[in-house]
């Protein structure tokens, strides 16, 4: 029997793929990510598909926001993947074809259609496959990241529905029951998500806010030094 790989595992794995410090900013962010997808992929029952690619996606690119160095964010995207042995390139195509292949729908037409994916445009067989395989796989493991992934496709397509409690319910309510999805669970994953989204910003600013005091501050000085040395 192969030795499932452990938490410890996947973290030494990730700083072999990133060699460079955290952002201290950061660091909680990444290591949630790295614990919750590390979890997830050695889970009997999970399998990755393109909402939950868009979950991940999403989850990353929001609250990496602002981050410095710009240039490391890639290389600490690829090492979540890796250490969890998956492919970041997958993640990321996945999610963009998926993104793009819904853009147009009304949200109505995106749930009908998720019911029962079908190839069309052009999609990419393995993404209608990876979908077919969620309706239609026994024991569907349910995911804070898919909920994300969820809630970002609808909100792409409709963010005022998406806003609404009753109508996304209703909407939702046949792909929700079809994938036995714990509806309650994911309303609380989404306004969770939302709610340090929102944190995230307001830390956003407070660090520009600091940023910008600190420069005019350094600039009166240097004005001030200049004075001093004319009189």
């Amino acid at each position: 029997m192969d030795k499932i790989r452990t938490v410890s595992d996947t973290r030494r794995a990730f700083y072999q793929y990133h060699t460079r410090p955290i952002n201290s900013i950061y660091r909680q962010v990444v290591q949630e990510l790295m614990v919750e997808m590390h979890l997830l992929s050695v889970h009997a029952d999970f399998k990755q598909d393109p909402i939950y690619s868009v979950g991940v996606c999403q989850s990353f690119d929001q609250f990496m926001t602002g981050y410095q160095p710009e240039e490391d964010k890639n290389s600490i995207f690829n090492a979540l993947c890796k250490a969890v042995e998956a492919n970041p390139d997958d993640y990321r195509y996945q999610s963009a074809t998926f993104l793009n292949f819904i853009e147009g729908k009304s949200a109505e037409d995106l749930i009908n259609w998720l019911l029962n994916p079908v190839s069309e445009n052009g999609l990419d067989e393995n993404i209608v496959n990876s979908l077919k395989s969620v309706v239609e796989r026994e024991n569907f493991k349910y995911s804070r990241l898919f909920g994300i992934g969820f809630y970002t496709i609808i909100n792409q397509l409709n963010p005022d529905l998406a806003k609404d409690e009753e109508k996304l319910a209703k909407l939702i309510a046949p792909y929700a029951e079809k994938l036995q999805l714990p509806v309650e669970k994911l309303k609380k994953d989404v306004d969770l998500y939302r709610s340090n989204l929102d944190k995230i910003n307001q830390m956003l600013t407070v660090i520009a806010e600091t940023i910008e005091a600190s420069k005019k501050k350094r600039i009166n000085m240097e004005k001030t030094e200049q004075k001093e040395e004319i009189n």
